[in-house]
């Protein structure tokens, strides 16, 4: 039986949970151009929540309502490699061999489109973009742009950005999606060349929930013909801690743990877990941890004392600061994603086994 889970970067996995909102919010959006306000969106979430396969569902969602669909990653170079792709995008879908001069593209409504694309140096991106995007129009067909790993310091994530209100503003048919840390794209949206970002739809992509967890692994290990044991699935959702990268480690470990077996038991959990962390360990948390700069480690490290809520007085009393400085760094580490609100004003640690981590981490810097 072949393994149904994919903890590999940007793949989809077979069932997508907790993300039925914002892809039927984005499908709506494609439907109902131009007003819709999900046409300008950015998901924000840190390492593991699923941000790159949630971009490449929207995009099938964009093609299902006969959108042309390129995608990007925020590195220069991206401008050019969004206009080349649609170009050949559009080539491959008429049947024809990518040329300069493109005629007869067909995709749903599209019917004898026709464009010759001019790449001599006094013709610039932007103009290329609108002769395209115009002749797009003209057959009712969208470009949909997503960008992954935004950045603000990459100069043509902003110039994209600048440029796509310029094309909003002239009425063409495209929708710009992008995704990236919380930090970044705080950096981006603070960027007053592209101010007006900060009215484009957030989606925060928060942890999911333990239900939609556990049936997202039900129905996964189901479409391939084994069963899991009750034992096993409450192990394997207690050790995702509601990120889609930890259940696909997850998941992918228990399978391969079971083998040939038609039942997933609690021993093939515990080994699959055991394995998962290891990876998540080396993918995610390794990364995490040495990204925070000295202050937000001392920040942390006064969390650590608390069983599982910390509160920003007993923080900042083990600190030995004003809690209006504790407030900065809890800021800090609420935007990486590291950190958590939870009720009644307390926080958490938010990566699943970071806590653990750090805390492993630190004895490790102390004894060096």
């Amino acid at each position: 039986m072949k393994n149904p889970f994919t903890p590999t970067f940007g793949m989809v996995p077979p069932v997508l949970a907790g993300r039925k909102i914002i892809l039927a919010d984005m499908s709506r959006a494609f439907e109902n151009w131009p007003g819709d306000p999900n046409l300008s969106s950015i998901l924000i979430g840190p390492r593991g929540s699923g941000k790159t396969a949630l971009l490449s569902c929207i995009g099938e969602r964009a093609r299902e309502s006969g959108w042309l669909v390129v995608d990007t990653v925020a590195v220069e170079g991206m401008l050019e490699d969004i206009l080349q792709q649609a170009l050949k995008t559009a080539s491959e879908l008429a049947g024809t061999p990518q040329k300069k001069h493109l005629t007869g593209v067909k995709i749903g409504q599209i019917r004898g489109l026709e464009w010759t694309t001019d790449t001599s140096s006094d013709v610039n991106w932007r103009m290329r973009m609108e002769t395209l995007l115009e002749k797009l129009k003209e057959q009712d067909v969208g470009l949909l742009m997503t960008v992954d790993e935004v950045r603000a310091d990459v100069p043509e994530m902003i110039r994209l950005a600048s440029t796509y209100q310029l094309f909003i503003r002239e009425g063409a048919k495209v929708s710009l999606v992008m995704a990236g840390l919380p930090a970044n794209v705080d950096s981006l949206i603070s960027n007053e060349d592209v101010s007006f970002l900060r009215r484009s739809r957030q989606h925060d992509l928060a942890r999911i929930s333990d239900s939609e967890i556990s049936r997202a692994f039900r129905m996964t290990i189901e479409s391939e013909g084994k069963r899991i044991e009750e034992e096993a699935l409450s192990s394997a959702v207690a050790a995702s801690g509601g990120y889609p990268y930890m259940m696909q480690l997850v998941g992918f470990s228990m399978w391969e743990e079971c083998q040939d077996e038609a039942v997933i038991s609690g021993i093939h959990a515990e080994r699959g877990i055991s394995l998962a962390v290891k990876d998540f360990k080396n993918g995610v948390l390794r990364s995490t941890y040495r990204e925070l700069s000295k202050g937000d480690r001392t920040f942390l490290r006064a969390m650590l004392p608390d069983r599982e809520f910390s509160r920003l007085s007993d923080v900042a009393g083990r600190m030995g600061k004003k809690t209006g400085y504790a407030s900065t760094y809890k800021t800090r580490m609420l935007k990486a994603g590291v950190i958590e609100e939870g009720a009644g004003q307390t926080f958490s640690f938010a990566i699943p086994f970071f806590r653990e981590y750090f805390q492993e981490q630190e004895e490790v810097d102390t004894k060096i």
